[in-house]
């Protein structure tokens, strides 16, 4: 029992401390430091509310409004929330030497997690320049066939089984992102796109169960702690994912046929040998598990990301009949000029349909915040202030697109703001959906036209009704991503 006592006691010493520590580090500083939960910070606040991640950095935008930044509590390590925009591009972009760290470090047993997105360093940089190819204009041309029949597919089914066009718009939407990506990137079909074990990996790879939100607590406020726990993200799906994808490549192998795809470019850089970085000399061997995991990350991102951007579109769109019926006689117009055809040149030049899908994804982006860590000392402008190497950074996105400093009348849906008159200097600092810098996403061109792709073939033959649910929260409790939680939209056919 004394031995109980004195452990107890121990930690809360060291929680006491520790807050102190972080209260003092911030205020030699000159930093304003957010005193609730000294510890712990906003990590303490996701795992006890019903809260998105996000939407705790947006308490801390409100709270300290004239602040360029803000420190909060973490385990040991300094942690920094930036919310002023001359900061934020700072820290990923200006002096992405300093900051380009994700500031997530999966341990090395966790294969699937060994992708571009939590990649540091030498390795990163490396595997990114190997899958930038597969997302070129010429690249996205040739797989737009697969994009638009798997859209013209969906639509097809939405009409033979009505009961999907009042029920859970989401899941719907997921399913022909996920058919989408998994024919046009990955050249691989199921025999049906709403039973797909693909598309059950999507959906739950990221959902914020309460085990995976400690995990992603303790990654965050302590990487240490992480490491010496071996914690993985997504160990329970390697046998099925590293395996599906060997066996696209070794079938694409045998086969000797290009399709301008992600199996053909695991097929070149395996029959190259190792992938070198001419400039540092670095050296990698491209495994199957190296692979697969880059393979990985693009299907989840392509699926609930993407389906995600349509939805908002649509929720959006199904406030607004007015809005709606313009896009609806672009759409209209686009095919009756092309035969009914609808190519990626087509798409592209849709400035209306741009428009819409860039005004909803400011007001619900993808993501929420982006994390980095410093590695080297460095200073932010606004407020002359400096940063160790170590600190975890945290940045603003929605904050930024909500704010109406930056966008005026900012909870009005108006894709005005995005027309090539009103496009601005501003508009480059506070709009990211997709991130900013050279870590921005990837794959974003390709979600774009796969987003877009979706949308022309839905709004050529439904009409939108948004259904409003007040009693539920607006978000879904998610880690990183944001998800409409109170509304539904109802797909009506056009006469």
């Amino acid at each position: 029992m004394l031995l109980i006592l004195i452990s107890v006691s121990a930690v809360l010493v060291f929680i006491y401390l520790n807050g102190l520590y972080n209260e003092y580090y911030w205020k030699k500083r000159g930093v304003t430091f957010h005193k609730k939960n000294k510890v712990m910070g906003v990590f303490w606040d996701f795992l006890t509310t019903r809260r998105a991640f996000f939407e705790n950095l947006c308490e801390l935008y409100k709270e300290y409004p004239n602040e360029p930044t803000v420190g909060i509590g973490s385990f040991l390590t300094p942690c920094l929330y930036v919310r002023d925009p001359v900061n934020i591009q700072h820290v990923l972009s200006s002096d992405f030497n300093s900051f380009n760290h994700r500031g997530v470090e999966p341990n090395d047993e966790d294969l699937l997690a060994s992708t571009i997105l939590f990649l540091n360093g030498k390795k990163w940089k490396l595997v990114r320049q190997s899958m930038t190819p597969l997302f070129t204009s010429t690249k996205l041309k040739s797989m737009y066939y697969i994009i638009d029949k798997s859209a013209q597919d969906f639509v097809t089914y939405l009409k033979e089984n009505p009961k999907l066009l009042k029920s859970d718009m989401f899941a719907t939407l997921s399913t022909f992102c996920s058919a989408a990506i998994g024919g046009a990137v990955f050249g691989i079909t199921t025999n049906s796109i709403f039973d797909s074990p693909f598309l059950k990996i999507a959906c739950s790879a990221f959902q914020a169960t309460f085990v995976r939100n400690i995990k992603f607590a303790i990654a965050n406020l302590s990487p240490s702690l992480f490491k010496h726990l071996n914690i993985s993200f997504f160990k329970e799906f390697e046998e099925f994912f590293i395996g599906a994808i060997k066996q696209v490549v070794r079938q694409r192998e045998s086969e000797n046929v290009k399709r301008h795809d992600f199996a053909d470019i695991c097929v070149s850089l395996q029959s190259s040998g190792r992938l070198k970085d001419s400039e540092t000399g670095y050296e990698l061997d491209p495994t199957d598990e190296l692979l697969a995991a880059q393979a990985f990350f693009f299907f989840v991102a392509g699926v609930e990301p993407t389906a995600a951007a349509i939805f908002a579109t649509l929720v959006e769109l199904g406030k607004y009949p007015k809005l709606q019926q313009k896009l609806h006689e672009e759409i209209d117009k686009a095919f009756e000029e092309n035969n009914d055809k609808i190519t990626y040149d087509i798409v592209a030049n849709l400035k209306y349909l741009d428009m819409v899908t860039s005004e909803a994804m400011r007001m619900h982006p993808p993501i929420g915040f982006l994390s980095r860590k410093c590695i080297k000392d460095a200073v932010l402008p606004n407020g002359n202030i400096k940063v160790e190497k170590g600190t975890k950074i945290l940045t603003a996105i929605y904050e930024l697109h909500h704010d109406p400093k930056y966008f005026p009348d900012p909870e009005t849906f108006n894709p005005e703001r995005f027309s090539m008159e009103n496009k601005n200097a501003a508009l480059d600092l506070t709009y990211m959906p997709f991130g900013k810098g050279n870590r921005i996403c990837v794959g974003m061109r390709y979600a774009q036209l796969q987003a877009k792709s979706g949308l022309v073939h839905l709004l050529r033959h439904f009409s939108l009704k948004t259904i409003v649910y007040k009693e539920r929260p607006k978000y879904r409790k998610d880690q990183v991503q944001v998800r409409l939680n109170n509304v539904d939209v109802e797909l009506i056919p056009r006469l």
